[in-house]
């Protein structure tokens, strides 16, 4: 496919040259939750299809699980360290206030010679990270970037609050992008949206500026995520239609065009609410949910490793990467494998 989008064609593609991903190794099951909180794993399964998710033990950090999905994606790739020119983390939980997540990253690495920032945009932080990469990349200014989402939400769930700590999962994904001329293949296009009005249905708001570490909390619970989940699921699926909807429009292209659909996995009854919408049979819609809960940046990119290595996406297939999240932040990714 070589198709004319967003009104240009690139001289060069942004082409995935290789992807990783990595969870911790400790489990939290639904039955586990149930000791916690007052839930059961039927009332789980049932609102969310999560059966368990990955955690982190004290000691394993974010950049931690960056770096290890880092390893995986750049050995495919044939790359090393020294070969990356960019790279970018998706998170919302950094490794610290500063510096960046993607400089302990790159320090591990021994990628010198690459420069690195982190993009928060939450659940949809992927997503960004890939259409800015494709900027950078279609430029012809840059060969290649890496980029990873990752999270670990157990750091600031309440688990005291069974309709959040329910959902929430640990882990990284990441992406290798290769610049390449052959315009069959790559991404293609690029969709972001956001609507700061509505920042209270997702948020975490402790500690930044508005509420400071040297003052006491009003609610020592702003320390931890809260979601008000009857609104984030109208939103989510209405705004998950209308972008893969525009994807569709912007790149000429029919539902039945695409191979699978490989959404941020908030909520199963999300994403089979817009797959039902969109007209997308089962097998055209990759979940991976059950096994990783809501890993926020992190999930597009495990999901996306999933699918791959599962052998459910070759080479040739077109598919749409799309998220939604806190902001509330939105967008897609059309990609030609």
């Amino acid at each position: 496919m070589n198709k004319e989008v967003d009104g240009r064609c690139a001289a060069y593609r942004a082409v995935i040259a290789g992807t990783g991903s990595f969870t911790p190794k400790k489990i939290l099951t639904n039955e586990d939750l149930s000791k916690m909180v007052d839930t059961s794993d039927k009332w789980i399964t049932v609102r969310t299809g999560i059966k368990r998710r990955h955690i982190t033990e004290d000691n394993e950090t974010t950049a931690y699980l960056a770096i290890e999905a880092a390893k995986i994606a750049l050995a495919e790739a044939g790359l090393s360290g020294k070969d990356l020119e960019i790279i970018i983390v998706a998170t919302i939980t950094p490794e610290m206030v500063f510096p960046s997540t993607a400089s302990f990253v790159q320090k591990e690495l021994k990628a010198k010679k690459a420069f690195v920032f982190d993009l928060a945009a939450a659940c949809s932080g992927f997503i960004y990270s890939i259409a800015i990469a494709q900027q950078f990349i279609e430029s012809g200014r840059y060969e290649n970037c890496l980029i990873i989402g990752a999270e670990t939400l157990s750091k600031i769930t309440n688990y005291k609050d069974r309709t959040s700590c329910i959902l929430f999962g640990d882990g990284a994904g990441a992406v290798v992008l290769e610049r390449a001329k052959d315009g069959n293949k790559g991404v293609l296009y690029s969709t972001m949206g956001s609507d700061g009005e509505v920042w209270k249905a997702l948020n975490c708001q402790a500690y930044g500026s508005r509420y400071p570490a040297r003052k006491k909390l009003d609610d020592p619970n702003k320390i931890y995520m809260e979601i008000h989940g009857r609104e984030v699921y109208q939103q989510a699926v209405r705004k998950i239609v209308t972008t893969v909807q525009k994807c569709l429009k912007e790149c000429d292209i029919e539902i039945d065009d695409i191979a699978m659909l490989v959404s941020h996995q908030m909520n199963a009854r999300i994403i089979e609410s817009a797959a039902k919408r969109l007209k997308l049979p089962d097998e055209k819609v990759f979940v991976n949910i059950q096994e990783y809960g809501n890993t926020s940046a992190a999930s597009v990119p495990i999901a996306f490793d999933d699918c791959r290595k599962q052998g459910k996406i070759k080479k040739g297939d077109l598919v749409i990467l799309v998220a939604f999240g806190a902001g509330l932040t939105w967008g897609a990714n059309v990609v030609q494998l």
